[in-house]
């Protein structure tokens, strides 16, 4: 049975976990504090943790939901995780970006598991996180796509752009993809 949940500080803790730093997107501050290491120690999980709460609990007061999490026979596999761009700082450094004001930026979606790839999950998360921002009025949604590469926390640029995403401004490897919703 696969179940997707919106985002919420009490959820965030079932964010899928993996081997390799930083663990889980749980404890992930990539995104919203492009001061900080990117690879965590394991002495910053607390830390971390608290801190990407602290980050979704103020989106969901300026924004709204911020994310996503898929649920696959009760157990947490997938993530997603987006805001306006102003809301996630390191969106300015890709050569391609910066994001559009008007845009919503899915900075991750994320299956951490090879053996929960493939399966069509990140489609059906896709597809729930545009009707979502299609129900708020959100204008567009924007991310960096890898080309000729699922190594990057939202995903090739090629699974974007088989789903009606297009090039909004290239870059030889994170092209900032745009999908209109209106």
């Amino acid at each position: 049975m696969i179940e997707i949940a919106p985002l919420t500080e009490q959820n965030l803790a079932d964010a899928p976990e993996w081997g390799a730093h930083p663990w889980s997107c749980k404890h992930c501050l990539y995104w919203e504090h492009p001061e900080l290491p990117v690879k965590p120690t394991p002495g910053d999980m607390g830390e971390n943790l608290a801190r990407k709460r602290a980050w979704v609990r103020r989106v969901e007061g300026e924004f709204g939901p911020c994310g996503r999490i898929l649920y696959a026979e009760g157990r947490a596999v997938g993530y997603a995780q987006y805001a306006p761009p102003a809301l996630l700082p390191n969106v300015r450094s890709y050569p391609a970006g910066p994001a559009s004001a008007d845009a919503v930026f899915l900075a991750c979606l994320f299956f951490p598991d090879p053996a929960h790839q493939g399966r069509g999950w990140g489609t059906l998360l896709l597809a729930d996180i545009l009707a979502e921002l299609r129900g708020r009025g959100v204008p567009a949604v924007e991310t960096f796509g890898r080309k000729g590469s699922a190594e990057n926390p939202s995903g090739p640029a090629e699974f974007y752009l088989r789903r009606g995403f297009r090039i909004l401004r290239d870059d030889p490897e994170f092209p900032l993809l745009r999908l209109d919703l209106r």
